[in-house]
C-alpha cells in the first residue's frame, strides 16, 4: 500500500438495517502497513452503526454493547466503566453539559469540539474519547445517559453482580461504605456494587434502588410522611 493510503475496514456485523457499512481509519504515523495494529480508536468508526434501532433504548444498548466488545478486546472494562461513572457524575452535576448534550440546536462540530474539550480535561482513556467523539458526530449525545448505564449493566451482568443505587445526603466515608456494602451483600445474598450518589436535598438518610425495589430512609421522605400525617389529623 502506497504511503499516504488508509486502511479501509469493513465491519458488516454491526452494521444498521441499510447494509454493512465501511469505516475509513487513518492509520498511525508509525505505521506503514494495514495489518500494522492500528492506534486507539481506530477501529472505533466501524463498530458504531450509522442505523440503529429506532427508539432511545436500542439505540443505546446497541451503541453500550459495541463499545463493550471493543473494551473487552482492549482488556479495558474497568478502565473504561470508571471514565463512564465521571462521565455520569459530571451530568448529575452540570446542567450545562446535559443541555450540551440535549440542544438541537448546537451544530455538530460544537457539541464535538466541547466534548473532546471535556475528555480532555478529565483524563478519559483513549477509547472512550473516541467513543463519544463518534457518538457526537453521528449527533447522538443525547443518547450518552442510557449508553452508560446500559455498558454498566452489561459489565454487572458479566460479572454476576447487582448494581444498587445508592442517594445520600452527603458523600459517605469509607467505613460507612464498608458497612453498606456488607448490609447489602446479607440482604440480596450476592456480590453488590454500589453507586452512590449525593443530593443534600435529602437532608440525612438515604435511598436505596436495587432493580425495581426501593427503600426511602431519607430525613426528607420522613418528613414529608410526618407533615401528610398532621394534615391527615388536623
Amino acid at each position: 500500500m502506497r504511503e499516504g493510503t488508509n486502511c479501509v475496514t469493513n465491519r458488516a456485523d454491526f452494521a444498521g438495517p441499510g447494509g454493512p457499512e465501511s469505516a475509513v481509519a487513518p492509520r498511525s504515523p508509525k505505521s506503514t502497513k494495514c495489518r500494522d495494529r492500528p492506534p486507539a480508536g481506530a477501529l472505533i468508526g466501524g463498530r458504531f452503526p450509522l442505523a440503529e434501532a429506532t427508539g432511545t433504548s436500542g439505540l443505546a444498548d446497541r451503541y453500550a454493547a459495541a463499545l463493550f466488545d471493543l473494551a473487552d478486546e482492549r482488556r479495558a472494562l474497568d478502565a473504561v466503566a470508571s471514565d463512564l461513572r465521571e462521565l455520569r457524575a459530571m451530568l448529575h452535576e452540570s446542567g450545562d453539559l446535559v443541555r450540551l448534550l440535549r440542544s438541537p440546536v448546537v451544530s455538530r462540530a460544537e457539541q464535538g469540539k466541547a466534548i473532546a474539550a471535556l475528555s480532555e480535561r478529565a483524563g478519559l482513556a483513549n477509547l472512550t474519547r473516541d467513543f463519544l467523539g463518534l457518538v457526537a458526530k453521528n449527533r447522538r449525545l443525547f443518547a450518552v445517559p442510557a449508553m452508560i448505564e446500559a455498558y454498566l449493566r452489561k459489565l454487572a451482568e458479566r460479572r454476576g453482580e447487582i448494581t444498587a443505587e445508592v442517594t445520600v445526603a452527603q458523600p459517605l466515608n469509607e467505613a460507612r461504605h464498608a458497612a453498606l456494602l456488607e448490609q447489602l451483600r446479607r440482604t440480596v445474598g450476592a456480590r453488590v456494587v454500589v453507586d452512590i450518589r449525593v443530593d443534600p436535598g435529602l437532608l440525612g438518610g438515604m435511598i436505596v434502588k436495587i432493580g425495581s425495589r426501593m427503600v426511602d430512609a431519607s430525613l426528607n421522605s420522613r418528613l414529608q410522611r410526618l407533615r401528610l400525617a398532621m394534615k391527615a389529623t388536623s
